[in-house]
């Protein structure tokens, strides 16, 4: 996934939910499918930059190698310039880019049994 390349705004932009909700036909099914896609691409930024910032780990610090690690602080720099997940989540949303599908009733419930059965089995 290359999110520097996204037409996602770096800044706050008003959005008209109700026009953005038609493809789902519920503004609240459209927020869980952001929020959730959001999610996704938060933990994979999180991943991407714990295992950049893995190689500057040192088990013995000293002040000297805190303060002048510029590369660590570029790499840090670079994922704050990027548009946040919510934004890049919304524009993937406009574009069609987001696969969602929504559950049939038949499935909500053998999920809610298996989730009480497992519930069940922790006592």
């Amino acid at each position: 996934m290359n999110y520097t390349t996204s037409k996602a705004p770096n800044n706050t932009t008003p959005l008209d939910i109700y026009k953005l909700s038609k493809k789902v036909d519920n503004v609240y099914k459209m927020i869980l499918i952001l929020a959730k896609r959001s999610n996704q691409i938060s933990a994979h930024f999180k991943d991407e930059l714990n295992r950049k910032l893995q190689e500057f780990v040192s088990l013995s610090d000293n002040l000297e190698e805190v303060l002048e690690n510029k590369e660590q602080i570029e790499i840090s720099r670079f994922y704050e310039r990027l548009p946040k997940p919510t934004s890049i989540s919304v524009e993937e949303y406009k574009e069609d880019k987001i696969y969602y599908r929504i559950p049939t009733s038949e499935e909500k419930l053998m999920q809610e049994e298996e989730h009480n059965q497992d519930h069940n089995n922790v006592k």
